[in-house]
Order: structure tokens, then C-alpha cells, then sequence
């Protein structure tokens, strides 16, 4: 029994920093799409009438978009499938490829609206194309909310 004890604890230590290697990336990559949430969310309020239209903010959003969308592919590696909750579908492992993808897709046409948004007008329409980048990978690789 006295032999016994301490591999089971090396085996539960090492079980649990196993399953710990996997939150960093869950908590990192959920920081990052909660901060281009809080800076897209006051744009599409634009986008619907809801509020004045303010080019700064776009701007800003887009920039914010840019950023993240250049980190975040890197911060869904093989370990982070599972603990922490997380929303993420195995669909983005099973196709990492098509994943990566469109975030690249996303950051160009990010980059292709900073200079074409000059007005409201201009705004509508580059946003509507923007945002569907977004609801195609929600669509195939995020869970919904339940």
C-alpha cells in the first residue's frame, strides 16, 4: 500500500496537468474574441439604425478585427478540444485548414473596409460583406449557445 500511494498521486498530478495544458489556450482565445465582440458589437448597432453612425469606431472595430484575427488561428492547438467551456466545435480540427482559412479571409476583407468605409453609405455595404465572414464560421465551428 505504502508503494502503491505515491504512483497513484504521480498519476493524478500528472492527469491533472495533462487537462491544465489545455485551458491557457480555451481562456486566451476567449479573451480575445470577447474584446473583438465589445468592439464590433457598438458597429453592428450602427449597422441596424440603432445608433448614429461614427466612422472612429469602425475604424477601430476593423482594427481590432485585424489584430485578433492574426492571433487567434495559433491559439486552437490539438490540446484545447476539451476543458474549460468552451463553445468550440471539433469540426476546427477536423478541417484546421478551412478554419484557419477564414480568418485569414476575414483580416483581408477587414483590411479591404478600413480604406472603403468614408461614410455611411460606404459603411453599409462593406459590413454586410464583412459580417458574413463572421456568421460562416460560427455557423460551422462554434457550438450555439444553449
Amino acid at each position: 500500500m505504502r508503494r502503491a500511494f505515491p504512483l497513484l498521486a504521480a498519476i493524478v498530478l500528472g492527469a491533472t496537468a495533462v487537462a491544465a495544458q489545455n485551458i491557457a489556450p480555451i481562456k486566451e482565445r476567449k479573451a480575445h474574441f470577447d474584446e473583438m465582440g465589445d468592439a464590433v458589437k457598438p458597429v453592428g448597432a450602427m449597422f441596424k439604425g440603432e445608433q448614429a453612425f461614427e466612422l472612429a469606431a469602425v475604424q477601430s472595430a476593423l482594427t481590432v478585427i485585424r489584430e485578433k484575427t492574426a492571433v487567434l488561428p495559433d491559439l486552437f492547438p490539438e490540446d484545447s478540444k476539451e476543458g474549460e467551456e468552451t463553445r468550440a466545435l471539433p469540426a476546427i480540427w477536423n478541417d484546421k485548414e478551412d478554419f484557419n482559412n477564414r480568418f485569414k479571409k476575414l483580416a483581408d476583407a477587414a483590411q479591404a473596409a478600413e480604406p472603403a468605409i468614408t461614410d455611411e453609405a460606404s459603411f453599409k455595404t462593406a459590413w454586410k460583406d464583412l459580417v458574413g465572414n463572421c456568421s460562416g464560421c460560427h455557423k460551422n465551428y462554434r457550438k450555439p449557445k444553449e
